[in-house]
């Protein structure tokens, strides 16, 4: 499972030459993947996108190790006070998740700034595995007579999904943020008057239906 931050390191341990060689190539090679994707003409400009992406990879690594750092730091200071490290716990996860924000405002600017809408999409997609997409077809499979506003509300909540899955630390937690949506449509659904476990069942028939049908054609 990827995930963003290097080997675990501690406060006393300084990464090695090795090491960095490592994550700078697991990261470049992500990033390239990414930026590939949206078939850029512009050679250089192709590589300062795929420079954009590594570098956001990297930001968000020093600030997942940073906070990860100072919390080890605070379980050992801390240890006979449970009620003061959990405030610091607390104090410490919410400076991250401040600075996320603000790199999340800085990197889709310099997005912006070399890339159409639609391809600043396709790099988010890009950097959650293209979940939203996968998602949101499934539902739309599963019930094909989703109305308009529905289809309308799915995309919204799974967009927002993205948007946060997009600064997770690895691979886990950005499904993780999808599936803490996909639990927001499910009761929407639900309320609407879906039986979701009927329609899922449906959905497989069709599809077996589907695969029958096709091994009998010449």
């Amino acid at each position: 499972m990827f995930s963003l931050l290097q080997p675990v390191i501690s406060q006393q341990k300084k990464i090695t030459a090795e090491e960095e060689a490592a994550y700078t190539k697991t990261v470049t090679q992500r990033a390239a993947k990414i930026a590939t994707s949206l078939a850029i003409p512009d050679s250089l400009k192709a590589i300062k996108v795929r420079d954009i992406i590594a570098d956001q990879y990297r930001n968000l690594n020093k600030i997942y190790t940073k906070r990860d750092n100072e919390i080890s730091t605070a379980k050992k200071q801390l240890s006979a006070d449970k009620s003061a490290l959990n405030s610091k716990v607390k104090e410490l996860e919410d400076k991250a998740s401040n600075d996320l924000k603000k790199l999340h405002k800085k990197y889709l600017s310099k997005l912006s700034k070399k890339l159409t809408a639609e391809q600043v999409d396709k790099v988010k997609d890009g950097m959650t595995y293209g979940v939203l997409h996968v998602t949101y077809n499934g539902y739309n499979n599963m019930i094909p007579n989703l109305t308009a506003e529905q289809k309308k509300q799915i995309m919204a909540w799974l967009i927002e999904a993205r948007e946060l899955a997009i600064n997770a630390e690895s691979s886990e937690k950005k499904h993780a943020w999808f599936g803490k949506y996909k639990g927001r449509i499910n009761n929407y659904l639900s309320a609407a008057g879906y039986n979701l476990k009927k329609e899922g069942e449906d959905w497989q028939k069709r599809i077996q239906a589907t695969r029958v049908a096709g091994k009998l054609t010449p």
